[in-house]
């Protein structure tokens, strides 16, 4: 009779847990997929302007400075380490890119359903809060770690000695050395960062199509204007959480002990740089993110289009 009892016990959690995978699958997979193959693309196609981003960032007026400017980066690293040495921490960001993208798009999806009116339209000022919470739900799952790894793989490649081998060796050191909260350094300001980022982009990108479409829910858009509207929104999102983007990059960095808080890392920038170090790398970090977020959605939805076709669900 026990075992009976434990038989079923078992048989219902394997009903219950197919039952989730089937929601998780209806809401989820197509966003996954296209996600991840937009998030890959892209990554390899921008990853050296995020380099010297975060070089830029990284590189303290205390110190005193290493660059002076983007060109000067760029020519230091080529000379130092050849062209590989600007993707250097790349494959932390591919890594990461395919639950990065599952988490985003899939929570945003999610939200966005729940929240679209009696017509099926999602207003802007829901979108941003869509976008906010996908932004926020990433962050902490996938790119407070992945960002932290990435951003000690760049600083490391300064040093006289760099100590990464590559990947699955950082990921190792770091964690044998600092534990696996050495993995989540700046977490306050990549919520922050990400949050913001996303709430900014998705709040542009449907205020946009909304606009576009007007009394029309069912007009098509094209891909060239599904890019220009992405770069509008990556562009508003620049401009809105640059100086977050640079606390975050400190905090990640070699050098983050230097700092107590996320707060404690803003007030000593502002003591010793001045407000213009809060809006470093923002140049690059422009090309890169208005490139980035006109790719993603381009390549998201066009391959979302071909998964409904090609993969059809009841």
């Amino acid at each position: 009779m026990c075992d009976n009892q434990r038989f079923k016990e078992t048989l219902s959690k394997c009903f219950l847990l197919g039952s989730l995978f089937e929601i998780f699958a209806d809401w989820n997979v197509f966003h996954v997929i296209s996600g991840g193959i937009a998030g890959g693309i892209e990554i390899c196609i921008t990853f050296p302007t995020e380099y010297v981003k975060t070089q830029l960032q990284l590189d303290e007026k205390a110190n005193p400075p290493k660059y002076r400017g983007i060109s000067d980066c760029v020519k230091q690293t080529v000379n130092s380490h050849g062209v590989r040495g600007l993707y250097r921490g790349l494959s932390s960001l591919l890594y990461g890119s395919i639950p990065k993208a599952a988490v985003r798009f899939g929570v945003f999806e999610f939200l966005s359903n729940k929240m679209r009116d009696e017509t099926g339209k999602l207003d802007s000022k829901r979108g941003f809060l869509c976008g906010l919470g996908a932004g926020v739900a990433e962050a902490v799952v996938v790119v407070c770690p992945m960002e932290t790894v990435k951003v000690k793989f760049i600083h490391d490649q300064t040093s006289a000695n760099p100590k990464y081998r590559g990947f699955f060796h950082g990921v190792r050191e770091i964690v044998r050395t600092e534990g696996l909260k050495g993995t989540y350094q700046g977490l306050t300001a990549t919520v922050l960062k990400q949050g913001s980022n996303q709430a900014i982009r998705f709040y542009v990108m449907t205020s946009l199509r909304n606009w576009y479409k007007g009394d029309n829910p069912d007009k098509a858009i094209n891909p060239l204007i599904t890019g220009t509207f992405g770069a509008f929104a990556g562009a508003a999102s620049v401009f809105g959480n640059t100086p977050l983007d640079v606390i975050k990059t400190r905090m990640q960095g070699l050098e983050a002990h230097k700092y107590k808080s996320t707060l404690d890392c803003a007030v000593k920038i502002m003591k010793h740089e001045g407000p213009k170090a809060f809006y470093k790398g923002t140049v690059p970090r422009l090309g890169r993110v208005c490139m980035d977020v006109a790719i993603v959605f381009i390549i998201y939805e066009e391959v979302v289009k071909v998964l409904n076709v090609v993969w059809k669900t009841d």
